[in-house]
């Protein structure tokens, strides 16, 4: 049977890392697991607890397509807690996590045979999304003295939009309000869509988080429950719409989804009120980017961009290495360290990057460290 040209999408890198570490797991060894950004804690426990007690009351069938009415609300408040924007429920789109939201958003935003420019290295899904729609995606070769972040200057003229990510994976670097500014008005100046992917917002450990919301109502704002909520496997994330995009992506929610799971949506609105889980889980992040931080260089890793937020650190392993899977294959074989190569994250660069993920718990991370300096050590 036939298929299209367009589903023929690039494999996502690190799931085959993660295979491998299964593997070695199920031959007995010990893995240390830096390669996936997944928490290592359950969903907060008020989450857990609101869902047992609904599936005893409730059916759980279809909520409308844009989400619990509740849940939308409950985000807006969020918004004014984290930020300070007033932001009306009408505009939160629910969405089944924010693979859920980008369809809908490049769907709603782009036609067939647009260019979308995004910053490389990046989230590879945004790539293989676009094309899986016929929608064509330019990098933007960031640069480290940007700490991997775009500038205006490097937004291509023949562009219809433009992704940014802050914290972006893999790197974890923000971009500050000046700078997201910057960007929002040339995306303005050009009438380019603008899509902010800020699916790791309440992750960071200096200088706080910005939402494009901040600066203009012009713009897609992506977020998720997945990683400052610790809920990946339920599938529930949003969106926020300028007013006059909500009905145009409900109408595509509708047809594509008919609604985001009603029990994650539970969960998620009981979720919004665990913040002491959630703060305690961001100060084991916090220790863990310490012990980073400290313990990748002193083992070899030394061209590194600190992060800001997310769970990540990004390095450049050109002085060890041109295949960045061959030498991650050879980590996880000798050392027993999950990491994941960065062709993921820039298909032209990462032959010679490496990211390495501290969303474990921070015994692991410490073991991390001692097993990869004893690698380095014995090249």
């Amino acid at each position: 049977m036939r298929f299209s040209s367009r589903g023929q999408v690039d494999p996502f890198i690190v799931m085959d890392v993660m295979e491998a570490a299964r593997a070695a797991e199920a031959a007995g060894r010990h893995i240390i697991h830096m390669e996936v950004g997944q928490p290592s804690t359950p969903a907060p426990a008020g989450a857990r607890k609101a869902l047992a007690a609904m599936l005893e009351k409730d059916a759980l069938g279809y909520t409308v397509a844009l989400g619990l009415p509740e849940l939308r609300a409950g985000i807006a408040a969020l918004y004014r807690r984290w930020y300070g924007v007033d932001l009306d429920p009408g505009r939160v789109v629910v969405t089944a996590g924010s693979s859920g939201a980008f369809l809908l958003a490049f769907s709603a935003l782009f036609d067939a045979g647009d260019r979308v420019a995004l910053g490389a290295p990046g989230y590879p899904s945004y790539r293989q999304i676009l094309r899986a729609i016929s929608v064509t995606p330019v990098d933007i070769l960031t640069k480290p003295e940007n700490r991997y972040q775009p500038v205006p200057a490097e937004i291509p003229r023949d562009v219809q939009g433009l992704i940014v990510a802050s914290p972006g994976n893999p790197s974890g670097t923000m971009l500050g309000k000046p700078e997201l500014a910057a960007l929002m008005a040339v995306a303005a100046e050009r009438d380019l869509a603008f899509v902010s992917d800020e699916i790791y917002h309440g992750l960071q450990y200096e200088a706080p988080a910005v939402t494009a919301l901040e600066v203009s109502d012009q713009a897609y704002v992506i977020n998720s429950f997945s990683k400052y909520f610790s809920m990946t496997g339920w599938r529930v994330g949003w969106m926020v719409v300028p007013e006059d995009h909500v009905r145009t992506v409900e109408r595509l929610a509708q047809n594509m989804f008919i609604c985001p799971p009603h029990a994650s949506q539970i969960a998620a609105l009981a979720a919004l009120d665990c913040v002491e889980e959630a703060e305690a889980m961001r100060a084991v992040y916090a220790e863990n980017r310490r012990l980073m931080l400290e313990g990748l260089p002193k083992a070899g890793f030394t061209k590194i961009a600190p992060p800001d937020g997310a769970f990540y650190i990004y390095a450049d392993v050109s002085e060890f290495t041109q295949d960045s899977r061959a030498f991650a294959a050879e980590i996880l074989e000798r050392a027993g360290v999950a990491v994941t190569p960065g062709l993921d994250f820039d298909p032209v660069r990462g032959h010679t990057t490496l990211r390495f993920s501290y969303a474990r718990q921070t015994a692991d991370i410490e073991e991390g460290i001692a097993r990869l300096a004893a690698f380095m050590a014995a090249r």
